[in-house]
């Protein structure tokens, strides 16, 4: 039996799902889970690398004591935010989270340089102030000394993977949430770096999904009890996640459901045109260099939030259950910039009703009833848009992700979106990530093959207009 493990690690939770295939089907374990979130340190919202690394290593010990040795392991994150290393391989400072403050007003900066058209028609990623291209420019201004510093530059899950093997690269799809890569050549964009007054000599050598980065490090063999090889995955989770969309048709929209809703589709070649950019839609790098074309929508993030601050001991299947009786109407912006890090998300959405002259929602069931709502009619948007760009009419919506098991938004979103709703797999970012190093193993042929395998594995629901 050959046994894969993928690092799922999200922006609160990460996971350790260790898999094989059986009589055809793909088969999954979680074997460890642990919390993530981002902390206060300094003034900023950090992430504690070291103690995400310890997790990272604690997981691995479980497949000794199960007695199941992974051939291969690869980490999947979210995107954007980095490390800095210096000549020493030593971090500089802390690992900031894409919430942080830091970037406020650092677009204005960048567009000092280069007009904000200009940088969609040579990224093809749409704008967010947490974008890496922001966070540089935020440390240029404020702390230049880092950058001065550093000699290495390494997105999250490759930070982790050189701390697992010693070895340095930087993956494809999550290289381009950086807003720093050229989606004609898949290469860092060493022209815009250069024009941005960043080292050019930080970015290393980009690496497809499915390649071989090399064995764990000796040291990490002796602490673990074995030695497995590190075979790159999609290691933005998102590009995991897409992977793992049960669907080979060539006109797939989907929802990949978790923190954050990334709605969209899948193009052969980057849109990067003016209308593009106004509707603020993304070129991100997929596996077997397709782009994910999509847009960044809050999310479960405003759901998690509100539940945390009035209602953490209900189940969010309680919350969603009951939300569906209530029959309050209010709507909110969920693209709306006030929700990504408010001090209070039950607050920021009762003031942004209360700004429109709607019905201010009360209690945890009420306030979960006008995100679903808001997050079904941010949808429907986005479908319109997707269409009118593509000029496809898209037949249905799979979605994937932890947000499969929403059923009332998934009621809402096939109401709002006029589309049948697919829902499932549930784990799409561990299966998008086992299924590269499978593909990459020659036990799956191709991405094709990989999908059909995954809708014969798991359970897909089905939701009607």
């Amino acid at each position: 039996m050959q046994y894969y493990l993928a690092v799922d690690i999200g922006a609160s939770s990460g996971r350790h799902i260790l898999s094989h295939i059986e009589d055809g089907k793909i088969v999954l374990e979680e074997i460890h889970r642990f919390q993530n979130g981002m902390i206060e340190k300094d003034g900023h919202l950090v992430w504690d690398s070291n103690q995400l690394f310890k997790e990272i290593v604690e997981g691995m010990k479980q497949c000794k004591k199960l007695g199941k040795i992974p051939s291969s392991m690869g980490v999947d994150t979210w995107g954007v935010d980095f490390a800095l290393l210096d000549e020493n391989d030593h971090l500089i400072g802390d690992t900031v989270g894409y919430r942080d403050k830091r970037t406020q007003g650092m677009d204005k900066q960048v567009y000092e340089q280069i007009k904000e058209e200009a940088l969609y028609e040579r990224t093809g990623i749409q704008k967010a102030i947490f974008n890496t291209i922001y966070q540089l420019m935020a440390l240029k201004t404020e702390q230049p000394e880092q950058l001065k510093k550093a000699k290495t530059l390494l997105l999250m899950p490759d930070y982790f993977h050189y701390l697992l093997t010693g070895k340095k690269a930087a993956e494809y799809t999550n290289a381009s949430t950086t807003q720093l890569l050229n989606p004609e050549t898949k290469d860092w964009d060493y022209e815009l770096i250069d024009l941005l007054g960043y080292p050019k000599e930080i970015f290393r050598e980009i690496k497809l999904p499915g390649f071989h980065l090399g064995e764990i490090k000796e040291e990490l063999q002796k602490e673990v009890g074995y030695s497995c090889e590190v075979v790159l995955p999609a290691t933005h989770d998102t590009g995991s996640a897409v992977m793992a969309v049960p669907s080979n048709s060539e006109d797939v929209l989907y929802i990949s459901s978790g923190t954050w809703s990334l709605m969209g589709t899948e193009l052969k070649r980057a849109d990067c045109s003016k209308e593009s950019c106004k509707l603020n839609l993304t070129n991100e790098g997929g596996y077997d260099y397709r782009f994910r074309y999509l847009k960044n929508i809050m999310g479960m993030w405003m759901i998690n939030s509100a539940r945390n601050e009035l209602a953490k001991e209900v189940s969010f299947a309680e919350i969603c259950s009951k939300a569906a009786n209530e029959k309050i109407s209010s709507i909110v912006d969920a693209n709306d910039d006030r929700f990504l890090a408010p001090k209070s998300m039950v607050k920021e959405v009762q003031k942004a009703c209360e700004e429109t002259g709607q019905q201010v929602p009360k209690g945890i069931v009420q306030v979960a009833a006008v995100i679903y709502h808001s997050l079904a009619e941010c949808y429907a948007k986005t479908v319109n848009e997707i269409e009118q760009m593509t000029g496809i009419d898209y037949p249905c919506i799979h979605i994937v992700g932890g947000g499969c098991n929403a059923v009332y938004l998934n009621e809402l979103t096939a109401k709002a979106c006029k589309k049948t709703v697919y829902t499932g797999p549930v784990e799409a970012t561990a299966i998008g990530n086992v299924t590269a190093q499978m593909i990459a193993a020659g036990e799956l042929t191709d991405l094709k093959e990989a999908r059909k395998c995954i809708f014969q594995s798991f359970p897909i629901h089905k939701f009607e207009v």
